[in-house]
């Protein structure tokens, strides 16, 4: 009987220990005073890849989430992959920071936010603990960290990505809503690229051509994803689903057209927001603010396979 008993204590320790080990490890990294992320370590790889993961348009915080809209898709991602053997690191766009601060800079641009991928993307090279440096963008990432592969890496991952400069992006969005107001958005855009800030625009459009919004267009409107894409001299991988409200399947395929050799993975059902949609556009759009759900499966195995 005494035997048995400590059988079941061993057996009783295995299990506790078990439970203590954890697949990775987390901590808070300050790249700059300008730029705050996580880097999660896996625990079974003394040397892992690293995926640096960059977040769409908007004051978007490291896990994916804004002020009021929280589904932590960024996050599931990073500890998705960091339970996989891969180290990820994930921030909070700079103008998180200054919204938390009280502190907006007015003149707050799109390059500001390349400049902000670069010195991540700095920091990490310069570290010996990883065997390669991936990059993840996701929407408006996506564009970022095309700029940002300049500077050389090992792998880059467009995740809902367009695959046309955002001038087009919003003309397609407003000859499809408003077709009354093609020209004027037109007009407008031409005075933006021509580097002149405008009034001249219908009201209904306020929300795009804001004077308050209009230098961070211009710097943002000159870049074309498919003539960075093509210059990338690394692996490259394209996903998007077919449940996105934002960007189409069409976007990854202009840009699968312009790096033939890429991966191109478009995945059934799912939405901009990594998750699995089965009903109609009010579930898709509700879900932006649903934490429970998980990403999808397919999302995450063919981005490991990509990296290992």
């Amino acid at each position: 009987m005494k035997l048995y008993k400590i059988i079941v204590l061993c057996l009783f320790c295995l299990v506790v220990n078990a439970q203590d080990i954890q697949p990775f490890q987390e901590t808070s990294i300050a790249i700059n005073n300008l730029i705050e992320g996580s880097l999660i370590m896996p625990t079974n790889s003394s040397k892992p890849p690293l995926a640096i993961i960059i977040a769409g348009s908007g004051p978007t915080d490291r896990d994916g989430n804004q002020n009021f809209l929280k589904n932590n898709s960024l996050k599931k991602l990073a500890e998705g992959l960091s339970k996989n053997g891969i180290a990820t690191f994930r921030y909070d766009k700079r103008i998180v920071k200054q919204i938390r601060k009280g502190n907006v800079d007015p003149n707050i641009t799109f390059d500001d936010f390349v400049t902000d991928a670069k010195a991540v993307l700095k920091h990490f090279k310069t570290a010996s603990d990883f065997s390669k440096i991936y990059i993840i963008g996701h929407s408006q990432g996506s564009l970022v960290g095309m700029l940002a592969a300049q500077d050389g890496i090992d792998g880059f991952i467009s995740l809902a990505g367009a695959g046309k400069s955002i001038d087009t992006v919003i003309m397609d969005q407003v000859s499809t809503m408003a077709p009354s107001l093609v020209d004027a958005a037109q007009k407008t855009f031409n005075s933006l690229k021509a580097g002149q800030t405008t009034t001249d625009y219908p009201q209904a459009l306020q929300s795009i051509f804001d004077p308050s919004l209009q230098a961070f267009m211009m710097s943002w409107m000159q870049y074309d994803p498919q003539a960075l894409l093509k210059d990338i001299d690394c692996d490259v991988l394209i996903l998007n689903g077919t449940k996105d409200l934002q960007v189409k399947p069409e976007e990854a395929e202009l840009l699968k057209k312009a790096q033939p050799k890429a991966q191109l993975t478009i995945i059934d059902d799912m939405n901009h927001v990594l998750f699995i949609i089965k009903g109609d556009s009010l579930e898709n759009s509700k879900s932006y603010n649903e934490t429970f759900r998980p990403i999808s499966e397919i999302l995450l195995s063919t981005m490991i396979s990509f990296i290992k």
